[in-house]
């Protein structure tokens, strides 16, 4: 008798069945537009491993091309899968020094999440919670495991090295350097170590003690922080370079950009840089318990439309702002946050004016903002960006009260350290010229990374950079 070969052909063209991706379970936005604690309140063990399951354990897994540190994801997932969290985690730790950080504020989307074979159903395995879960719930058994994900520290070298600023760039290469044998001083300019991730991004999206564990386990392995340290001031590249065997600058690129339209300097007006630092460094967000209270507005306009905006816009809802409108010369569908955080926005009560720019900020007779003339705006033929130009309506101007205005259009390198380092080859647009393979800049032996090299751009993109100069600096100094 002759075999059905039908049924059999069907049987081989079967493919799994990939289930829905799991939901990430969030503080209602009635509850949480009124406090600071974080949103996405993160999977359970099962969901984990629920979302651990959809994975297809590709051959070649493109998701890992698509993360700046390499992390092995298909293998981390696959112990998660299985339930051994602390397998995850160290297979993490061989590539990430900061997970429960970059699980919490990595663009997945555009990246590992990006590259997902499942990206094209648009259900990608939620890599992102899947880190985040595992670093939360692991149980350190060392500071030195914490770091590197092994438990075997390497013996002193004698060897130094002096890292400036104290951002996930820096906290990278500092942690690399030390889990080698190596001594390793990191000077931060602000009163408190973290750089971007503490000043920066709100408690909501990355809380502060999460930084704190990563910066106590550094600390733990023999990192030293000193505060108070401005580079360029307090702080000169070349009294380290005759000190330190290798130097490393991670000092961000903090000088904001201003819209450059009348009334600018009027009470009120704030770059999201100062605005956020108030509230998240200066702990505005905590008074009268914290005597630091933060400039008050009821009515709210933020400009910009990134990830730094809708933190500004969501932050000021949280200080107990009536209303908050983000003005964007664009569309929403041109707005560069990530689609998350523009949800949680408007959610939250966030209001968008879209194809609107500003002409002038008006003040009253204290000189103190009451409102901003907006110019409405349409999208003509599309710039060398490849996107429509904003171009003005002709007559279509109208008045929107305000009584602060925060100012989120990105920020530029600051001048001061760069200035004070004679022969530190600089581009032309200000920031620092460094060895694309090893870091290093014009000057022997000092090395660079994150947003003073590449500008305005992510956690884990400037943790890639301080991995790639950390390891190095450990190649040429550690025997």
């Amino acid at each position: 008798m002759m075999p059905v070969m039908g049924a059999s052909m069907e049987t081989k063209k079967a493919k799994k069945t990939v289930a829905p991706r799991v939901d990430m379970p969030c503080q209602p936005a009635e509850v949480r537009r009124a406090n600071f604690e974080e949103v996405a309140l993160g999977y359970t063990r099962e969901m984990a491993m629920q979302e651990a399951a959809r994975c297809l354990q590709c051959k070649k897994p493109l998701c890992v091309t698509g993360c700046p540190v390499e992390v092995p994801i298909r293998d981390f997932v696959a112990e998660v899968a299985k339930g051994d969290m602390d397998a995850a985690y160290r297979i993490i730790k061989s590539a990430n020094s900061l997970p429960a950080v970059c699980g919490r504020v990595c663009p997945q989307e555009n990246q590992c999440e990006g590259k997902c074979i499942l990206k094209a159903k648009g259900q990608p395995v939620a890599i992102g919670r899947l880190e985040r879960f595992v670093a939360d719930t692991h149980i350190v058994s060392s500071a030195c495991e914490q770091v590197t994900g092994s438990n075997a520290c390497a013996r002193p070298t004698g060897k130094k090295v002096a890292c400036i600023g104290s951002g996930p760039a820096s906290l990278t290469c500092a942690g690399l350097c030390a889990s080698a044998g190596l001594q390793v001083d990191v000077f931060e300019a602000l009163h408190e170590a973290g750089g971007v991730l503490v000043y920066g991004i709100p408690a909501f999206r990355l809380p502060k003690n999460i930084v704190a564990v990563e910066i106590n386990g550094l600390a733990s392995i023999g990192v030293n922080f000193h505060l108070n340290r401005v580079g360029g001031r307090t702080l000169d590249v070349e009294e380290l370079r005759q000190e330190y065997d290798a130097v490393f600058i991670g000092v961000g690129a903090g000088l904001p950009v201003f819209l450059g339209v009348p009334g600018e300097n009027l009470v009120g007006v704030f770059s999201a840089n100062e605005y956020l630092t108030r509230v998240n460094l200066g702990r505005a967000y905590d008074f009268p318990r914290q005597d630091t209270p933060a400039y008050p507005g009821k009515h709210v306009t933020v400009f910009g439309a990134g990830n730094v905006a809708m933190d500004a816009a969501r932050t000021a809802l949280r200080m107990g702002a009536e209303s908050v409108h983000i003005v964007y010369r664009r569309t929403r569908a041109e707005m560069p946050a990530r689609l998350e955080e523009i949800e949680h926005a408007e959610e939250e009560g966030v209001q968008f004016a879209m194809l609107a720019a500003p002409v002038c900020f008006n003040g009253d007779a204290d000189m103190r903002l009451c409102s901003v003339t907006l110019q409405k705006m349409e999208l003509g033929e599309a710039d060398s960006s490849g996107r429509r130009r904003p171009v003005p309506v002709e007559g279509a101007t109208y008045d929107l009260p305000t009584d602060l205005a925060i100012v989120a259009l990105g920020t530029r390198s600051n001048p001061i350290l760069l200035d004070a380092t004679p022969g530190l080859a600089q581009s032309k647009w200000g920031y620092i010229e460094v060895d694309e393979e090893t870091g290093e800049t014009s000057l022997p032996n000092v090395f660079a990374g994150g947003d003073i090299v590449t500008g305005a751009a992510t956690v884990i993109l400037a943790m890639g950079a301080g991995r790639r100069a950390g390891q190095e600096i450990v190649r040429r100094l550690v025997p």
